[in-house]
């Protein structure tokens, strides 16, 4: 690439908020820089760092102040103005110790001291957003920086302005190893996968509907399904009875490590709309029913969910309308007439983007270098 940096002078501070969401796509584009020899630390606060654990090594780690106004009582929002500039002063002077060549923000609250201070020193900012709906840090940001860098088409929420191109949303190197992997057809009398999770650690609206539908399936179908669902430590017990009375083949736990692996095994997973979840799905190339988190700032999982389902690659259900019944049906229906299972697959496929930290590692250099995102769009895209 013209005016790339020497490997000696290279320094990448990639700040991410506290949700897998933010910081799962922030680990793959920490993961490919690392492979440019790039120097990475991660700023975050105290609850991104409990998803820093897969982070590379290399990775330097920074727990920088932050908060929000829009969590916790009176006393925490009274208190939030002064650990976010506490946040910035703290950024600000590390950077000046030890000068970033560009700074990517991955959006969430604890993004914003470093994203700050890097806009207080003028530093090559770059922001990533995840989802169809800018979140908020990110918006406040959005033309305060050199680029954009957008994971799905469209943004809906854009200001004026805004820097903006598409480069996917960028997957971690266990689930970009399976991109591609061939699906698995289901075959008459075969077993079945099925992959159930949400969130983090399993969400509680599944525990109550899934097993509940999968109960109700006919006998031959239940006897067929292999099940491996995320579930909360505390719903075990209720979750455990009910596939047991129903004589199903079910592996419970509150987190899996494999979880690009279990997809690529899937027939179909059930699972939440995040924008991780969504590029995996598409890297990979799996069939889905997805039920978008109803609390999801301005409502971006459904914007998510809306293009897979526009294309074929799954079926979006409301959480409000989310019942065993109509699940019952919607897993009889694909399980019943797998060809349409075939199908999702390959859309989803179509949809997905496995080179996206590729792509937005390239964006990042090319900023940090001084190139203008108009030279940028017209050589890749």
């Amino acid at each position: 690439m013209s005016g790339r940096l020497g490997p000696d002078n290279r320094f990448l501070v990639i700040a991410a908020g506290g949700t897998g969401g933010h910081m799962f796509p922030a680990q793959a584009l920490a993961q490919e820089m690392l492979r440019r020899d790039w120097r990475i630390a991660l700023s975050t606060d105290e609850r991104g760092m409990r998803y820093a654990g897969g982070y590379p090594p290399e990775v330097e780690r920074r727990k920088v102040e932050a908060a929000t106004f829009a969590r916790g009582g009176l006393t925490a929002k009274i208190t939030a103005p002064f650990k976010i500039m506490s946040g910035v002063n703290e950024a600000t002077a590390w950077f000046r110790k030890d000068r970033p060549t560009a700074v990517a923000g991955f959006g969430g609250y604890p993004s914003l001291p470093a994203l700050t201070a890097a806009w207080r020193l003028n530093l090559p900012r770059i922001l990533h957003e995840q989802n169809g709906v800018l979140g908020r840090v990110n918006k406040a940001f959005a033309t305060r920086v050199h680029a954009l860098a957008c994971g799905v088409e469209p943004v809906s929420n854009l200001p004026a302005g805004s820097p903006a191109i598409f480069v996917g949303n960028p997957i971690r190197d266990d689930a970009r190893r399976l991109a591609g992997a061939p699906y698995m057809n289901v075959e008459p009398d075969a077993p079945i996968n099925l992959l159930i999770f949400g969130g983090s650690q399993g969400a509680s609206v599944f525990s109550d509907t899934a097993p509940q539908a999968i109960a109700n399936l006919p006998a031959e179908l239940r006897s067929r399904l292999r099940i491996a669902h995320q579930v909360r430590a505390e719903e075990f017990g209720k979750v455990r009875e009910v596939y047991v009375a129903a004589g199903v083949d079910a592996e419970l736990s509150p987190f899996f490590e494999n979880m690009p692996e279990l997809i690529s095994l899937a027939h179909l997973v059930l699972c939440r709309a995040g924008a991780s979840t969504i590029a995996e799905l598409g890297a990979i190339g799996r069939p889905s029913v997805l039920v978008p988190y109803p609390n999801a700032t301005a409502d971006h999982q459904t914007a998510n969910a809306r293009s897979f389902e526009e294309a074929g690659a799954a079926i979006m259900v409301k959480q409000d309308e989310f019942s065993p019944m109509q699940l019952t049906d919607i897993f009889a229906g694909l399980f019943n007439h797998t060809n349409r299972l075939d199908g999702m697959a390959a859309a989803a496929r179509a949809l997905g983007r496995p080179d996206a930290a590729q792509h937005l590692a390239d964006l990042i250099e090319h900023v940090a270098a001084g190139g203008s995102l108009t030279d940028f769009s017209e050589r890749r895209f």
